[in-house]
């Protein structure tokens, strides 16, 4: 086949997975538009010649998503409707040997941290200058934010090591640069990514520096909000809850996956806290920053979990009362420590368990959402939807937690992007509903 002239080239890009998959992808759109392609993302009808996929690896049923998504391309690379297919992410990562040989339509496989290998391929220079530069994919009003790849933590169930290598922190000049670039072309939030916030500046400056990090970002005119996501509970560094409460635009939340409630899965699960630490974690963040909204994730089914930890990790959902909430069932992920086990709790029991916390956590968010009837809160507003505009609180991030729901009607007018504050009439389960003020 005629290989057509670089400027010709058009690339959809299809991200799959997390947060973090989703900045690899707007990074790597960057690169490619500063070599003169023609880039989109997602297109659902697309006339590209090429076309990028970046995985997930990370459980089962995000695994069979990717291959799925793979094999309908190649389908169509093998109808004639596309002349290259690249395959990237974390499944490529630590599938590649596999993918190759099941798969061989793929042009090329590459790992997470071979962008530049992967831009070579294409006849495309990786341009070392576009420091934090990337095509938004997100509404632009918001983006994630990531300072820093690869974890250092050896929890036995996880498996994202093996995909995206240890810890690396990204240096908080670089990152105050990137911010100030996205505030300029009309980003208010910044959604904090990482494998472990916690953990930024162990590896570059000897030291934890999140709450330097979150200091020089406030202070970048135009950012608005500030939120952090995947907070790791052992050896919190408790001086960024000072800077969290000190500082207007840092939002009231923590997104601190714990995952379990039992001392003896914590143990299997080498999480290196207790659960009495954990308790006494989720006071202090409390005390220190009065109405946070904490989220967690859970896991149920745990090799070895028995009733016995079911049920302590019920009563700590109960007597700890999350704001935000969500559980997996366990997958039994290969070259995890967790793998050695036998995966003992059975499928349907996973599920069963998985239900029943979801079912005790919606009672408690119906609870603290009445509890907010009649207050009046800043919303940010994503999107219209159904006859009512969509936006959200400080205390929830976008795609996961709850939402304000404000009617559309003739004397309500609400720009999306912008801030207004709306007083709640009603509420249900996962959901707040107001009107302009």
């Amino acid at each position: 086949m005629k290989v057509r002239n670089q400027t010709q080239n058009k690339v959809n890009v299809i991200t799959l997975g997390c947060s973090k998959n989703i900045v690899d992808s707007e990074v790597l759109m960057g690169q490619l538009q500063a070599n003169q392609f023609d880039v989109t993302h997602e297109a659902e009808k697309s006339d590209a010649n090429i076309v990028i996929i970046n995985t997930c690896g990370f459980i089962d049923n995000a695994k069979q998503e990717s291959i799925d998504t793979i094999l309908r391309y190649a389908d169509e690379k093998e109808a004639g409707r596309l002349e290259k297919l690249y395959v990237t992410g974390c499944l490529s990562q630590r599938y590649k040997d596999e993918l190759e040989v099941e798969i061989p339509q793929v042009d090329a496989y590459f790992g997470t941290l071979e962008l530049p290998q992967m831009l070579k391929t294409l006849n495309a220079d990786y341009k070392h200058e576009l420091v934090g530069e990337r095509l938004i994919t997100t509404p632009k009003h918001y983006a994630y934010f990531k300072i820093a790849e690869g974890c250092n933590r050896p929890c036995s169930f996880c498996a994202i090591p093996l995909m995206r290598g240890k810890h690396v922190d990204r240096p908080i000049e670089d990152l105050v640069k990137e911010a100030k670039r996205l505030a300029g072309m009309g980003t208010k939030e910044l959604i904090l990514i990482a494998q472990d916030l916690t953990y930024y500046g162990l590896q570059h400056y000897g030291e934890r520096k999140l709450a330097d990090l979150l200091r020089n970002l406030s202070d970048v005119n135009g950012i608005d909000w500030i939120r952090l996501q995947y907070a790791y509970p052992s050896q919190f560094p408790l001086d960024a809850l000072d800077v969290m409460a000190e500082r207007e635009n840092i939002c009231k939340y923590l997104d601190m996956p714990l995952q379990h409630g039992s001392d003896n899965m914590l143990k299997t699960m080498r999480r290196g806290i207790t659960k009495r630490r954990t308790i006494e974690l989720v006071d202090t963040i409390r005390q220190r920053v009065p109405g946070i909204a904490l989220r967690t994730t859970l896991i149920s089914g745990h090799p070895g979990e028995t009733e016995q930890d079911f049920q302590e990790m019920y009563d700590f959902v109960e007597q700890t009362r999350f704001e935000r909430l969500g559980i997996f069932t366990y997958s039994h992920e290969e070259n995890t420590h967790s793998h050695t086990l036998v995966d003992d709790v059975p499928a349907e029991l996973k599920q069963e368990r998985a239900d029943a916390i979801m079912e005790l956590q919606q009672g408690i968010s119906m609870e603290l959402n009445e509890a907010r009837v009649g207050q009046t809160y800043k919303v940010l507003f994503d999107r219209k939807e159904s006859g009512h505009f969509v936006g959200r609180t400080e205390f929830d991030s976008p795609e996961v937690d709850n939402e304000v729901l404000v009617p559309v009607e003739k004397d309500t007018f609400v720009r999306l992007g912008d801030f207004a504050n709306v007083k709640i009439d009603s509420a249900s389960d996962f959901d707040l509903y107001g009107h302009l003020v």
